[in-house]
């Protein structure tokens, strides 16, 4: 067995000094290999008989025009899951299944690059017209709506006609999903049929021709650890106007006649990972954005001197209530707020 390398052993500060491009990260060698076997076994399965290459990235994307999937670094080796868990709370793609549905994903960007699907006049009437603009950073999706697939978070399908052909893709080609019965009375189930008899199409015929690349002009590893994690945090951070102010003296009132009230900021760290956990559930969107409002909303309690009553049943259902609104908020608006 390998020994492992050097820098497993360092410490957080000496690692994030590390550049990812030095940190001789192969996916042949790692515990994620056996998943893109299992992808490759799926598509085999469905008699597609090209399997994207898998390149290590710094995180999961296909690029415009060359069908190759790239793979977050973080998921190549157990220490910098670890790393990744610390600084941003969570991993993505961390569990098998996550993986996979990720990987599916990315497939079928690179199945469209490879064979020019979009390009068809029936893909463009089922899906839309795909332009040369990526997935807007935000967008308005319909939860309801029974016109998409639901398969990664988000309603991701409803962000760009792209994102609804390989979401749609991705839910065609898991295993022992019954999509026909899942779908059924659905609109989706109209473009799944379509991707089921495009994909039967092309069983067994290879791409036309694949452009070449180099994957060290692609997977933007060349940089140290330290400032990817700053670039990325900083992705997450969004203003912290002081619109919330009003909010924030309705919602910590408590006067100071009130008997045992606490300050509204050590109630909150008090009970910080109770929130987390409550509105990552309901919301699904990423702990760190959670985790950096909350942050937020502490220091602005603080500054603005407000407290709570030590005993109040219904407050820690009335910060949820509160937080969850600014998070979805966010989500279908790109604002924590919405402002008149």
């Amino acid at each position: 067995m390998d020994a492992p390398p050097d820098w497993v052993s360092l410490n957080d500060d000496a690692l994030l000094e590390k550049r990812i491009s030095q940190l001789g990260l192969q996916l042949a060698d790692s515990k994620l290999q056996p998943l893109i076997q299992q992808l490759y076994a799926e598509l085999s399965q469905k008699r597609l008989v090209f399997h994207p290459p898998c390149h290590v990235g710094d995180e999961w994307f296909v690029p415009v025009g060359v069908p190759a999937i790239f793979i977050p670094f973080f998921l190549v080796h157990d220490r910098l899951r670890q790393l990744e868990r610390r600084l941003m709370l969570e991993v993505e793609g961390d569990t098998p299944e996550w993986f996979m549905k990720l990987i599916r994903h990315e497939a079928a960007h690179a199945y469209a690059y490879a064979y020019q699907v979009f390009r068809k006049r029936a893909w463009q009437r089922v899906f839309g017209r795909s332009s040369a603009e990526g997935t807007p950073s935000f967008y308005r999706p319909r939860p309801y709506s029974r016109s998409f697939v639901v398969h990664l978070d988000d309603w991701y399908a409803q962000s760009h006609p792209d994102e609804d052909f390989a979401e749609t893709f991705a839910v065609w080609l898991t295993p022992d999903l019954d999509w026909r019965t899942r779908y059924r009375r659905w609109k989706a189930l109209h473009k799944l049929e379509y991707v089921d008899a495009l994909m039967r199409s092309l069983a067994g015929q290879p791409p036309p021709a694949l452009p070449a690349y180099r994957v060290k002009d692609l997977d933007c590893l060349n940089v140290k650890l330290r400032t990817y994690y700053a670039r990325k945090r900083k992705q997450h951070e969004d203003e912290f106007p002081d619109f919330y102010d009003n909010d924030l003296r309705q919602l910590f009132a408590a006067s100071a006649d009130v008997a045992g009230r606490i300050r509204a900021s050590v109630y909150l760290k008090r009970h910080r990972r109770q929130l987390l956990e409550a509105v990552y559930q309901w919301t699904n969107e990423r702990k760190y954005r959670v985790h950096t409002l909350l942050a937020r909303l502490i220091d602005r309690c603080d500054e603005l001197g407000l407290f709570i009553k030590a005993y109040d049943p219904r407050q820690n259902f009335q910060v949820a209530a509160y937080i969850t609104t600014l998070i979805m908020n966010h989500l279908f608006t790109g604002k924590f707020k919405r402002t008149k």
